[in-house]
């Protein structure tokens, strides 16, 4: 299970690092809340394009590409993921529940149509804040979950997966952001690599507080497993 810690290698800022994280900088309710959006969507729109782009275009690090060849390997089910960047994705891992949904897509929120994001990205730079449906008029939002939004159907897969589950890998999250904070819960076995503490560091068998590259990097190295 990885959190925003995974992508910083690849130049994502996390969300709670003292000063450079990204709430240090914005209040959440204002940046990321579905009231936010409704009360003035062109505001918001302002807000977070320019900051998704920017996650768009990052390129896998060495432990998204890792955990890659874990998953080719046979020697994990799949990921479950706090992050909308793709990187698991483009680092070739191919079963990946991407608990907070993703920037691939946009969504009409009155009829429901679904559109590349980049439509969205178009019809802003032309002008239109916000951007809107072709099909109704309607605003379109991305295919996120912000805060007040229901949770996403990956998430009730991921706690299916992890029915069962023998051993789960925290990777770069800081495991308090409900409900996903409360996935380790299904593990019999936790191992939780972060560089900061969390709640669950008490109940996990091994908490390492290195480098996420290094030490998946390391871990390859030393089940002789080739990286993608």
């Amino acid at each position: 299970m990885s959190g925003a810690g995974i992508s910083t290698e690849s130049g994502i800022p996390d969300f709670r690092s003292p000063g450079t994280g990204l709430w240090a900088q914005l209040d959440p309710v204002k940046a990321a809340s579905l009231s936010a959006f409704r009360r003035d969507p062109a505001a918001f729109y302002d807000l977070n394009l320019k900051r998704w782009r920017a996650i768009a275009q990052a390129d896998p690090n060495d432990a998204h590409r890792a955990v890659a060849a874990l998953e080719r390997e046979g020697l994990i089910v799949g990921t479950i993921t706090q992050n909308i960047d793709s990187l698991h994705q483009k680092a070739g891992s191919r079963r990946v529940w991407e608990v907070h949904g993703h920037l691939r897509t946009c969504r009409c929120v009155e009829c429901g149509e679904s559109y590349p994001v980049e439509f969205l990205y178009q019809l802003y730079d032309k002008g239109e804040n916000p951007p809107r449906c072709v099909e109704c008029g309607e605003t379109l939002r991305p295919d996120l979950v912000l805060f007040e939004d229901p949770m996403s159907r990956d998430y009730y897969k991921a706690e299916k997966a992890l029915t069962g589950c023998q051993l789960l890998i925290v990777a770069g999250s800081s495991l308090q952001v409900l409900p996903v904070a409360g996935l380790p819960q299904y593990a019999r076995r936790l191992v939780i690599i972060n560089r900061d503490p969390t709640p669950w560091d008490d109940r996990a068998e091994l908490v390492i507080k290195q480098s996420l590259g290094r030490v998946f990097s390391d871990l390859l190295v030393e089940l002789g497993v080739a990286p993608v």
